[in-house]
C-alpha cells in the first residue's frame, strides 16, 4: 500500500486524542475514566518527567517531587504522593502557560478526578497537600533552581520543608514511587 495514501496521523483519534502509554495501553483523554491506565503507567511517566520545565540544575522528576511531598503530608501521604499523577499523562506544565490554558486546566480536572476515583483518594486532602507541596516547592527551588528563585516563600510566609532532594534517575524514582504506593495504597 502506498503510504501516501494512507491517513498516518501521530495521534489516534479513533475514540478521542489518545496516546500510547509505555505499557502498550492506550489513554483517552477525553475520557480518562474509561482508559485502562495503571499505577506502573502513572509511576513510569512521573519519573520520566523533568520538573520546572527542565529548567532546573539536573534532571529531577515529577517522580521524587512526588515522593517528597508525600513524606510531608503527614496526614494524607497516599494522596500526596498522587497529587501529580495527572502530570503522568499531561505532562508537567508550567504555572505561568497553564493560566493561559483554560481548556487545559479542563482537561486536567477530568484527569486529576480520574486518578482520584481509580486509585480512591480521599475527598478531603487538598487543602493539605497544597500546604505540604508549597514548603517542598519552597525547599527544593532553593536546591534545584537558579538563587533567589525561592524569594517568594519568604515573601509569602512559606517555610521551606526539611527536605533533600537526591536527584533519582528515573529507573529509581519510579521504583521507589511504586514502593510508595504499595506501602500506602488503601487495602479493600
Amino acid at each position: 500500500m502506498n503510504i501516501m495514501r494512507r491517513n498516518i496521523l501521530a495521534v489516534n483519534v479513533a475514540r478521542g486524542p489518545t496516546i500510547t502509554l509505555a505499557s502498550g495501553r492506550i489513554f483517552d483523554f477525553l475520557d480518562p475514566h474509561g482508559s485502562n491506565f495503571t499505577i506502573e503507567d502513572v509511576a513510569h511517566g512521573l519519573a520520566h518527567i523533568c520538573r520546572y520545565a527542565g529548567q532546573c540544575r539536573n534532571f529531577y522528576s515529577v517522580a521524587e517531587h512526588s515522593l517528597l511531598v508525600s513524606d510531608v503530608a503527614v496526614d494524607y501521604p497516599y494522596e500526596a504522593l498522587l497529587h501529580d499523577a495527572a502530570e503522568a499523562f499531561i505532562g508537567d506544565v508550567t504555572r505561568p502557560l497553564k493560566q493561559l490554558l483554560p481548556e487545559y486546566k479542563a482537561i486536567e480536572a477530568n484527569v486529576e478526578d480520574a486518578i482520584a476515583k481509580r486509585f480512591r483518594l480521599s475527598t478531603s486532602y487538598r487543602d493539605a497537600v497544597k500546604i505540604a507541596d508549597l514548603s517542598v516547592l519552597a525547599a527544593e527551588q532553593a536546591q534545584v533552581m537558579a538563587p533567589g528563585t525561592d524569594s517568594w516563600a519568604r515573601e509569602a510566609g512559606v517555610i521551606p520543608a526539611d527536605v533533600k532532594v537526591r536527584y533519582l534517575t528515573p529507573k529509581v524514582a519510579r521504583r521507589e514511587f511504586l514502593q510508595r504506593f504499595e506501602a500506602l495504597r488503601p487495602r479493600q
